[in-house]
Parts: C-alpha cells; sequence; structure tokens
C-alpha cells in the first residue's frame, strides 16, 4: 500500500440545520421558534429542513406536515426559498475562503479544507476552526450555525462533524479514533451506510463499530460488495486516500405540486418548466443526452414512467415533442388523474468535444415512425433555444416562453437543492 497513515489534514464543516437556520437568520420572528421548511404549502406535502426547536419534538427531514402538526401544534410551516439558500451558500463559501482555502464543496451544507502542514497541529487547527465560526457570524448572521471536525482524512472529519451538534467543534486524533467511534457511535452513523447497508451488516452478524473495527481490509471488500468497504478500512484507520474521480451521468429536476396545480391539465406547465431547465442546463454544460425519461407519481399511488431513446439532442424543441406524446398517451385518457409529483431526467450524456460533426444528420429519434426533423430545422431549433438562454439570463426568468404558463405557474421556479447538488445562480433565471 502506498499511502500512510495520516496526522491532522482535513477541516469539514457542516451547517447545522442549514435550509430552517437561514429562514431564521432572515426572519427574526422564527429564531427560537419550531420551523419545517416545506416545498408546497399542504399537510400532505413532508419537510424538507427542520429546525432544532422542531427537531426537538420528533421532526425531522421527511416527516409528514400532517404528523409534525399533531407532534407540535406551534409548528410553523415555511415555504422553501432555494435561491436564498444557494446566495447564502456562495457567501459561506467566500467566508470560508477567507480563513482557509476550499478544497471541496460536498454539498449545499457541507465543505471540506485541506490543512497545511503549518495548520495540522491541534490548536492551530482549532483556531482556524473557531476564526470559520467568528466569520461566520459577523458575515452570514449568527443565527447559520456550523458544526466542524478535524481529522486524518475528509471522511472522518466528516463523522467529526457529526459528533457535536449544533455548532460543535471535534478533533479527532489518529491514536484516538477507534475508542471515540466505537463509544459514540453506531455502524449507521457512518457516511453512507443507510438502511440497506444496515440489514447486509446485520447478516453478517455486524452490529457495533467494533464489530466493524475488528474486520481486516478483505472482510471489509467482500462485505460491502465492492472498493467502498476497503476504502473504508483504510479510512477508519487514518488513510488519506484519493478521492475517487467521478463524472456527471444525469441532469434532472422533481417536483411536489401544489394542490391547485395537480389536475392533469395544469400539472404539464410544471413538466414543461422542469423539461426546459433541464435542457438550459444541458446547454450550459455543454452536453448532449441520448435519454429523456419522465415519471410521474399520482395521488392515488399510481406511477408511470417511460423512456425515450433518441440521437444526440440538445434543444428544448425535441423533449418539449416527447413530453407532449408522453402526455397524450397516459395523462389525457382518464381526466381524473391527479398528480402528485413529476420528475424529469436527462442521461445518456455526452460532451459537445465529443460528438461527431454530422450530428444533426441522421434521424433524431429511433423509432423510424416518427417524423423527423431536417437538418437545418434542427439547427434552427438549436440556435433558438440558446437565443432564449441568453435572454432569460440577461432579462431574468420568463422574460422569453415557450409557450404560455397559466397565472398559478408564473412562480414556480423548479430549481431546487438536492443535498448533493447546489445550483448555480444561474438557474434561477432558466
Amino acid at each position: 500500500m502506498m499511502f500512510s497513515p495520516s496526522p491532522l489534514r482535513w477541516l469539514y464543516l457542516d451547517f447545522n440545520s442549514y435550509f430552517a437556520s437561514v429562514e431564521q437568520q432572515l426572519n427574526p420572528a422564527l429564531r427560537g421558534r419550531p420551523v419545517a421548511v416545506v416545498p408546497v404549502e399542504s399537510d400532505s406535502s413532508c419537510a424538507i429542513a427542520a429546525s432544532y426547536e422542531a427537531k426537538a419534538y420528533g421532526i425531522k427531514t421527511g416527516t409528514a406536515i400532517w404528523e409534525a402538526r399533531q407532534l407540535c401544534p406551534d409548528l410553523i410551516c415555511v415555504l422553501a426559498r432555494h435561491d436564498a439558500y444557494v446566495d447564502y451558500h456562495h457567501r459561506a463559501v467566500a467566508e470560508i475562503n477567507r480563513h482557509i482555502p476550499v478544497s471541496a464543496v460536498c454539498s449545499i451544507d457541507e465543505v471540506a479544507a485541506q490543512l497545511m502542514r503549518n495548520e495540522a497541529q491541534p490548536e492551530a487547527a482549532r483556531r482556524i476552526a473557531l476564526s470559520i465560526k467568528a466569520g461566520l457570524a459577523d458575515n452570514l448572521g449568527p443565527w447559520v450555525r456550523c458544526s466542524i471536525g478535524i481529522a486524518a482524512n475528509r471522511f472522518l472529519a466528516k463523522v467529526g462533524a457529526d459528533l457535536q451538534k449544533p455548532d460543535g467543534l471535534t478533533i479527532l486524533m489518529p491514536d484516538e479514533v477507534e475508542a471515540r467511534l466505537t463509544a459514540a457511535l453506531k455502524p449507521t452513523d457512518l457516511p453512507g451506510i443507510g438502511r440497506n447497508m444496515e440489514r447486509r451488516l446485520r447478516r453478517q452478524g455486524i452490529y457495533t463499530m467494533a464489530d466493524i473495527f475488528a474486520l481486516d481490509r478483505k472482510q471489509m471488500r467482500r462485505v460491502w460488495g465492492s472498493i467502498w468497504g476497503e476504502r473504508i478500512y483504510y479510512y477508519l484507520r487514518g488513510f488519506d486516500l484519493p478521492e475517487p474521480v467521478t463524472q456527471r451521468r444525469t441532469i434532472g429536476h422533481s417536483h411536489v405540486l401544489a394542490p391547485s396545480l395537480r389536475p392533469p391539465w395544469q400539472a404539464i406547465y410544471v413538466v414543461r418548466r422542469l423539461t426546459l431547465k433541464a435542457a438550459s442546463r444541458l446547454r450550459r454544460m455543454d452536453y448532449y443526452a441520448q435519454r429523456y425519461a419522465i415519471s410521474i407519481r399520482l395521488e392515488d399511488g399510481r406511477r408511470l414512467f417511460e423512456e425515450m431513446r433518441f440521437r444526440p439532442a440538445q434543444d428544448s424543441m425535441t423533449f418539449l415533442e416527447m413530453l407532449q406524446e408522453f402526455w397524450e398517451r397516459h395523462m389525457l385518457r382518464d381526466r381524473g388523474m391527479l398528480v402528485k409529483k413529476a420528475s424529469v431526467v436527462l442521461y445518456g450524456l455526452i460532451h459537445a468535444s465529443a460528438c461527431q460533426n454530422d450530428l444533426f444528420d441522421p434521424p433524431l429519434y429511433d423509432a423510424p415512425d416518427r417524423a423527423v426533423p431536417a437538418s437545418e430545422d434542427r439547427r434552427k431549433m438549436l440556435r433558438l433555444s440558446l437565443a432564449l438562454d441568453k435572454i432569460n439570463s440577461r432579462f431574468g426568468r420568463d422574460s422569453v416562453l415557450i409557450g404560455m404558463l397559466p397565472s398559478a405557474g408564473r412562480g414556480f421556479s423548479g430549481t431546487k437543492i438536492a443535498f448533493t447538488r447546489i445550483p448555480e445562480l444561474a438557474e434561477f433565471n432558466e
């Protein structure tokens, strides 16, 4: 093995109840109150974030709002403002960079920074962490708090950040990792161990952190069924392994619809918006897609799904035509349908640099019975899509639209934050 155990090398910062904390910072009336951030104003919705005051009642991410109100009658539900969370994220990263260079933005509420050699002693690392906390309080506000972990690698630093919340600071020295983690954690507290992995561990007789530390490298790989188990073995022993290289595979958006938008003749405008936003991101990132998938979850629990395949495409019209065909096949046969959640995904991504010069020459669709636009028509559609992107970027979202949105849908941007992906500010104009 080329790598060796490391001294203190990483600082990991995790904002506490991030969405709810931003709301409390923006609105003094919410401070010290139980707050749930929701995607839509409906008791059938669920919390996407909860303040620590709400967590004290047992409310957490995923709790149904009707249930949350039973747990806490005084609960305040706040409609999510994703543009504000992205703005605070970028301000936070800028502030952290004033104290230590940010090495990796891990999610909307988590960042990692590598310590230099002169910062690797416990007291020096602690001073940096405290200066970050003070800077965030001064420049973002005292309600946007964070927990910081410092350890030999990013994995352990993240674990350390979880050990003390809210507003914690934990330094995991290499020689005390096993004892502290065995005493304080269960296996599901480790990053990447969810319910399915927990069941797999239990089938192997692994119930505690002591059981995990007792496994050797090969056993870890066999239990996990992948190289990830072996990586965790080394992480837990302080090895600072290079992060695996990843590449983008999908671009997608989903949305839980407000009750007024759930009839099919209203819901299609939301799905159009999701599709147009995904297509705009596709072009901004300079990719082409070869697959377009639509998933619709109805109020009665049924799910409609279809994947459409085609030659590499980037223009909005291509995807909107396929959406219209899907809607006519599935959604117009029963006008009593109510759409609870809609998702669209573009995948089979190819970077523009890898596309051939004759991209516009082959047929657009795999299916021979579909109408095939001529090459020049496809070029025109792409130029139109790019022109609309430019106008909306300069003058704001909805400056120019393809078709019309009903008045109920005009305020819907479609931009949300999955914790592992931070939208760019440009997305709020798409």
